[in-house]
């Protein structure tokens, strides 16, 4: 199965549309240092979001990181994306692996002990696991899972896939790289830390310089 560099995993919601426009955003993300792209869309309409979806894979072209979709299928089909990142309450991997094929790149997301058993065994190429903190990027009725919780999950994915990319979502800021990497992540996911940062390529190269730092300091 297709290996996802999952350290840096740069967000472009479509709410950041009152801080640019996404390809753009998604493009300075690409090349300061990004290692995976999710464009995230709640409300568009599924012809707007195919768009948008071409024109942010057109933006990142050559840069040679993977962009996927969140929650549609049906748009990383059209839009011709690396693949898809799933919720509990979306298509679930197995019938998303069969119609995007065995190259495609699918994600899911872990809140609780039943979603980590589930990503341990399904054909996903990553799972990250969050809320961790706090965040005001999304409404999420489920409390934060802490980073006790994360080092629980982590260790519950890793006994049935020890291979398995694990990132780190909601909240993350520079403070807490190195907290949530010692606990066992892989990388993290960001929104508004990186693209609500004065300066969307230094906020990003610095989160990417932070991760490789504190996964470093994890394998001495």
């Amino acid at each position: 199965m297709r290996q996802v560099d999952y350290r840096l995993n740069a967000i472009v919601d479509a709410s950041l549309s009152d801080v640019g426009h996404l390809p753009e955003l998604a493009a300075i993300a690409a090349k300061s240092g990004a290692t995976i792209l999710q464009y995230r869309d709640k409300s568009a309409s599924t012809r707007l979001m195919i768009e948008r979806a071409s024109a942010i894979r057109q933006a990142i072209a050559g840069t040679g990181v993977p962009l996927v979709i969140n929650d549609r299928v049906d748009v990383a089909i059209a839009s011709g994306v690396d693949g898809v990142h799933l919720g509990a309450e979306d298509m679930d991997a197995e019938t998303a692996r069969r119609l995007l094929g065995p190259d495609a790149i699918i994600g899911v997301t872990v809140k609780k002990p039943v979603d980590a058993a589930y990503a341990g065994s399904a054909p996903v190429n990553y799972a990250c696991i969050g809320g961790v903190f706090e965040t005001l990027s999304k409404v999420n009725p489920d409390p934060p899972v802490g980073l006790e919780g994360l080092r629980a999950l982590r260790d519950q994915i890793r006994q049935l896939n020890p291979s398995l990319p694990v990132g780190a979502i909601a909240g993350i800021s520079m403070e807490r790289i190195g907290s949530v990497i010692a606990q066992g992540a892989d990388g993290v996911a960001a929104i508004s830390a990186l693209f609500r940062a004065p300066n969307i390529a230094e906020a990003t190269a610095s989160f990417r310089k932070a991760v490789d730092a504190s996964l470093k300091d994890k394998a001495r």
